[in-house]
């Protein structure tokens, strides 16, 4: 049986009614409405595989913690290059349609199921949700569930867990990061780059050379050691400057920067894939994008890796969590990560706050790569007027016209909240 908090249920009926974008009513009819209004909740829903036009804001049904869950009201969610690609239908075995997509989110504890220890309702917490999170609640297992510090924001506390625990395993767990090395990163100014570019600041003399489009380097150029522009010829850029290549890449773009990644290593450099961006360039999957970056793949050989005392490595955060059953290593990596947030070594870089019936504005400006830093849907937060009717649950998906990647008018609408 959950056990709800008493002190949570005024609170709770008034963002739903909030929420709901619907005023109270008054008397004893008001709060019939809001006993009814409390089985329901708002969530971003993909009804197919597709462009933009299949995601809409809808009523659900509201879940219930299970043995082992906690319910969180969920203030904020985090937006990510796989989100993208979920909705592309972009990934291997993409679960069946209509869903609420999103994998992390902050917000308040509800609720708690039978067996779950160490928290409280009430508690602030950020937590990993293996989909579902773009929601107004949420349950997940109490192993994926982390409390977030008094002085953190809940936008800030959604940037948190995919960007820096995957930016920390891939350089201290696999790729064994220490001081003097050097690290090349792909898109520095996304929030998977931030999160290494501040990580290896937190090591002695670390090298960062990172590739970004050139309108970011501006901002983010203080962040980095040597700044590239992503469509130059990084690879002749960086050995201009250390001969020998660099000793970790970190590329979540694939296609044909891996064999660039490869020829750059050092020996004993380690070559980490964690994504593959490169495979998206229209708002719907492109077979020919697909073959067109599994072509530029260079086709590995071992013998030469053993050659050249070379490390080929992949790292995917969802799957070590929810496939693999590492929630216990990502745990701890979060108690470090938290560590080093409370020495004010490191700090969630929030590119924008958008309402959840702006998600299609927030997905393309994540497709045009106009983000530094993380892209956060903010629940609470009320849609600007030229956008609160594209994603409304009364746009069924297939009836309206596609959004276009060169569409200015989005572009210049978008609400951009530092």
């Amino acid at each position: 049986m959950a056990k709800e908090g008493a002190q949570r249920a005024e609170e709770t009926e008034q963002m739903i009614d909030k929420e709901g974008g619907r005023e109270a009513a008054e008397g004893g009819a008001g709060s019939s409405l809001r006993a009814g209004d409390a089985k329901e909740m708002r969530a971003v829903v993909l009804s197919a595989f597709g462009g933009l036009n299949k995601l809409r804001v809808s009523k659900k049904a509201m879940p219930e913690p299970q043995e082992g869950e906690l319910k969180i009201r969920v203030k904020a969610c985090g937006l990510n290059f796989i989100d993208l690609m979920v909705r592309q239908g972009n990934i291997d075995n993409p679960p069946k349609t209509p869903l609420v997509p999103g994998f992390e989110c902050s917000g308040i504890v509800e609720a708690l199921g039978d067996s779950v220890k160490g928290f409280e309702i009430g508690d602030r917490v950020m937590a990993f949700v293996n989909y579902n999170a773009w929601a107004e609640v949420v349950c997940t297992p109490v192993e994926f569930v982390y409390k977030i510090p008094d002085d953190m924001s809940f936008s800030e506390a959604a940037a948190f867990p995919m960007n820096f625990v995957t930016a920390y395993m891939m350089l201290f767990e696999v790729a064994n990061l220490r001081e003097g090395m050097s690290v090349l990163v792909h898109s520095a100014g996304g929030g998977v780059g931030q999160a290494v570019a501040q990580l290896c600041s937190t090591i002695p003399n670390v090298t960062v050379f990172g590739t970004a489009s050139s309108f970011k380097h501006e901002a983010i150029k203080n962040s980095v050691t040597h700044l590239f522009d992503r469509n130059a010829d990084y690879v002749q850029e960086v050995k201009r400057i250390s001969v020998d290549g660099v000793d970790i890449v970190l590329d979540c773009l694939c296609g044909e920067n891996t064999g660039k990644g490869l020829s750059l290593l050092k020996p004993l450099g380690t070559y980490i894939l964690y994504g593959s961006s490169n495979m998206v360039t229209g708002e719907t999957k492109s077979f020919f994008s697909f073959a067109k970056s599994w072509w530029q793949v260079e086709k590995v050989n071992p013998i030469k890796l053993y050659e050249e005392n070379k490390v080929i490595a992949g790292f995917s955060l969802l799957n070590l969590l929810f496939k693999q059953n590492r929630g216990g290593l990502v745990k701890g990596v979060m108690d470090k990560l938290l560590n080093l947030y409370n020495s004010k070594k490191i700090k969630p870089v929030v590119d924008s706050l958008w309402a959840l019936e702006e998600v299609k504005e927030a997905m393309q400006r994540i497709h045009d790569r106009g983000n530094i830093g993380k892209l956060i849907l903010d629940v609470e937060k009320a849609p600007t007027p030229l956008m609160a009717n594209d994603s409304t649950e009364t746009s069924e998906a297939g009836e309206e016209e596609e959004d276009h990647e060169g569409d200015n008018e989005n572009k210049e609408r978008m609400p951009f909240i530092q």
